[in-house]
């Protein structure tokens, strides 16, 4: 498909020439062939000009879940994908919060398989340990061959210290990513939402600060005695982000993750029980976020995920203290990021992380594959059923005021508009 972009605004912090500069981009079959202040339409040729039309490189959402296979209910490869296209994301990492869960060589090939054809690349995350158990290490070497870009048992915490150890080191000999999700199980017993003034008002069990940074504590100590690549996703709390900190100044090659979602509500949204907000980590205090949003902004934090997690109603619909965690994420992600950082600021967010899975960063100049987020920053809107494409409606985020619209994504040849 040939395109001609008209009169766009170009984010791109790393390419100062083109950088907050408004250009027409032509692109044919896939490749950015010019860009120029004005480029005249030929004939066969899609042109798009939209008032205040914004674009940068390709986002990147380096935690999602979709459900397929074994929960296609909730949410399949296919739509998930296209999701993701029309929320402004050419990458997405997917998590491994699936049935079965996918530990070998077969399970990855099927989902790179899945994700073939689509606007959205998908880089499949493979399980750590067999059927995400804990007890042994799943087949990483095999797994990494086939296609997964690192190895996570999705929203798991691995107890055994030993086997981190022996991950940690075995990875090295092919430069694999080991994830260990942040929590101490003995710690947070039962509890389901952050422990703390309100939790006691409700009448909730609560998950201290201290069950998260116990677990990195460990972790970190762990992988100061192994070497090799740990990752930590979704860190919530304050004292998470200090710890993490020291421990990249003191040079271990540590990286971490944090939600959106843990960027804009806190525990007082619980009030009514609405099992929409239970996510796992909870979601927490004022001065967490303070603290999450300056990693981000310091470099601590290296990027922000949705942590798309769709759940069909029956898990939601329920008791609190039986409903299933997560939210879904996507299609709310930029308008609540824009609102925080602002649009400069969120597409830096956005467009980092890839180099920690090897992934090549796209850019826009003339040449280049055309991997492009096409958005306006500026249009305010409340969040609302109709703006969701999942197949689940299971968002955080519904009735919040946010802050700029996505119109989709140029990427493999093709326009989601």
């Amino acid at each position: 498909m040939n395109i001609l972009l008209k009169s766009v605004k170009i984010l791109d912090p790393s390419n100062p020439g083109l950088h907050t500069k408004k250009r027409d981009i032509l692109i044919k079959n896939g490749k950015i062939e010019k860009i120029a202040v004005k480029i005249d339409a030929e004939n066969k040729i899609k042109t798009i000009a939209e008032k205040n039309l914004h674009v940068s490189p390709g986002w990147f959402d380096g935690g999602v879940n979709f459900g397929e296979p074994g929960f296609e209910e909730r949410e399949t490869i296919a739509n998930g994908l296209s999701t993701a296209a029309k929320s402004g994301f050419t990458d997405v990492v997917l998590n491994t919060g699936t049935n079965p869960v996918p530990d070998g060589s077969p399970d990855i090939a099927f989902l790179k398989n899945a994700g073939k054809g689509e606007a959205t690349n998908l880089h499949p995350l493979g399980a750590l340990t067999v059927k995400s158990e804990g007890r042994d290490l799943a087949e990483l070497y095999d797994m990494k061959n086939a296609g997964a870009i690192g190895f996570y048992d999705f929203k798991k915490p691995l107890s055994n210290g030993n086997l981190l150890k022996i991950a940690l080191q075995y990875v090295q000999s092919f430069d694999g990513l080991v994830y260990s999700f942040p929590l101490d199980t003995k710690i947070a017993g039962k509890g389901n939402v952050n422990e703390g003034e309100v939790s006691t008002k409700l009448g909730l069990k609560g998950i201290p600060s201290l069950a998260e940074e116990l677990q990195i504590v460990r972790d970190l100590f762990i992988l100061e005695y192994t070497g090799g690549r740990l990752h930590i996703p979704t860190i919530s709390t304050a004292n998470a982000v200090k710890l993490i900190s020291d421990a990249k100044r003191k040079g271990l090659n540590v990286s971490c993750s944090t939600a959106v979602h843990n960027l804009w509500h806190t525990d007082a949204t619980l009030k009514d029980f609405d099992s929409d907000y239970k996510t796992t980590p909870p979601l927490r205090k004022e001065k967490d976020i303070k603290a999450l949003i300056k990693g981000i902004k310091d470099g601590t934090i290296d990027f922000v995920v949705t942590d798309h997690m769709p759940m069909n109603i029956e898990r939601k619909k329920v008791e609190f203290d039986h409903a299933a965690y997560g939210t879904i994420g996507l299609e709310s992600a930029f308008g609540a990021l824009n609102s925080i950082f602002g649009a400069e600021a969120t597409v830096h967010i956005l467009t980092r992380g890839r180099e920690y899975y090897a992934l090549e960063r796209p850019e826009i100049k003339e040449g280049a594959m055309a991997s492009i987020s096409l958005f306006d920053p500026n249009e305010t809107y409340i969040f609302a059923r109709e703006h969701i494409n999942s197949t689940s409606k299971n968002s955080i985020f519904l009735n919040s005021e946010l802050k700029g619209k996505v119109y989709g994504i140029i990427n493999n040849g093709q326009l989601i508009f």
